[in-house]
């Protein structure tokens, strides 16, 4: 608070005349005069200093009060204590450690990557590298958009401007080996796509991991260039993430899903590629033949005209040599009406259950019929066989002894 005396500096009042009965020595050229009145520009002057004075005397009071107020009880009137200043400071201080996981709003994207809100003194920056465990050129190939709340990890700290570095890929990654065991322990058969080979083996990507599959493990004798960039199926063998192994079979994978290929069953599958004497068509990592003489019940005498490699078709297995790991595909078979898998292949993929379900009752009677004709030469084995083709025990009477 400033003096008194400075709070007055700029206070002015007219000189007092020699005559004025206010001083002290009375005038010698002029008698002393008690009737004299007052000038009224001396009375106006002590009528202001008067009300200034006051006025400047309760603005000092109010200070001092203020002052005492602040140093005797300085929360009164405060709508808040100091525990909850303190709460209000905690609710935006958090661990700012390697390894913590914090939320955070992206509210900026650019070429190199995402300034990220995560209510700390500054902005944290997810890099491209780290916005995603496949690799991108991009954030917003990742879905990383400005609005988007998410989950990150802190990975370190930008030593220039002391701005935290996040990652989302260490998160995915670690999902990922989780996701790993999970289906090993499932025993899954997942499709993996070929993206490299080394003298071991092929190089396959799963959910995002780099897997190994030993070349004895892969049942196909294709050479490894002619696998690249092309799935196939697999089964996982060892999942180990501290080690960061991760190693699969194929052999076992096409082993499982062949056990699973009935005669006459329906798969879908797709045409791989076109030769003089068919179409070999992928069936769920599995390739089968699809004979130009099973295409139709009509001569078929340029494929080209009827399939084409990347259609998707519905096949019947009509065998399945699984020493020799082939299996013999037909369309022929599903055709409702002889001919249509040239002028209306649409009618016999809506139709290849059906057709598939009637081509399986024919075998089993087919099956049946067989079973009476051997059993009418074999006619003391007590077997009879019943109308819906099931081969049943009669009761033999025991033998007697003589």
């Amino acid at each position: 608070m400033a003096p008194l005396a400075q709070q007055f500096t700029g206070l002015r009042c007219s000189p007092l005349s020699s005559s004025s009965r206010l001083s002290r020595t009375p005038a010698k050229n002029f008698p002393q005069n008690k009737s004299a009145s007052v000038s009224p520009t001396i009375v106006a002057a002590v009528a202001m200093s008067s009300g200034q004075t006051r006025e400047r005397l309760e603005l000092k009071k109010m200070f001092e009060d203020a002052y005492e107020r602040c140093r005797t009880a300085p929360m009164e009137g405060v709508a808040f204590t100091v525990d909850d200043f303190a709460a209000a400071i905690e609710q935006y201080d958090f661990n700012s450690e390697i390894g913590t996981r914090v939320k955070g709003t992206v509210f900026k994207t650019d070429a190199n990557g995402a300034l990220v809100d995560i209510s700390a003194k500054s902005s944290a920056y997810l890099s491209v590298e780290q916005a995603c465990i496949h690799r991108i050129k991009h954030v917003e190939e990742a879905g990383i958009v400005p609005g988007m709340v998410e989950e990150f990890v802190i990975i370190g700290e930008n030593e220039s401007d002391d701005s935290l570095l996040l990652s989302l890929r260490m998160i995915q990654y670690e999902l990922a080996w989780e996701r790993c065991r999970q289906l090993q322990a499932e025993d899954v058969i997942v499709k993996a796509k070929v993206i490299g080979a080394n003298k071991g083996g092929l190089v396959a990507l799963v959910e995002g991991l780099r897997g190994f599959v030993p070349f004895s493990q892969i049942s196909s004798k294709a050479a490894a260039e002619e696998l690249l960039d092309k799935e196939i199926l697999l089964k996982f063998v060892e999942v180990d993430e501290e080690q960061t192994k991760l190693v699969l079979s194929n052999r076992k994978a096409v082993a499982d899903s062949q056990a699973q290929l009935g005669i006459g069953s329906v798969v879908l599958g797709v045409v791989q590629s076109l030769k003089p004497y068919g179409a070999f068509i992928d069936i769920g990592g599995i390739n089968g033949l699809l004979h130009v003489s099973q295409i139709s019940h009509d001569r078929v005498s340029d494929i080209a005209t009827v399939l084409q490699p990347g259609d998707t078709l519905k096949v019947m297995i009509l065998s399945h040599d699984r020493d020799r790991g082939r299996v013999s595909l037909s369309t022929k078979k599903l055709e409702p009406t002889p001919g249509d898998m040239i002028r209306n292949p649409k009618l016999v993929f809506e139709k290849a259950e059906e057709m598939a379900q009637t081509f399986r009752q024919r075998i089993a009677q087919a099956e049946a019929m067989a079973r009476a004709d051997m059993l009418r030469f074999q006619p003391e084995s007590g077997l009879t066989l019943s109308s819906e083709g099931i081969l049943t025990v009669e009761d033999v009477p025991p033998a007697v002894d003589l």
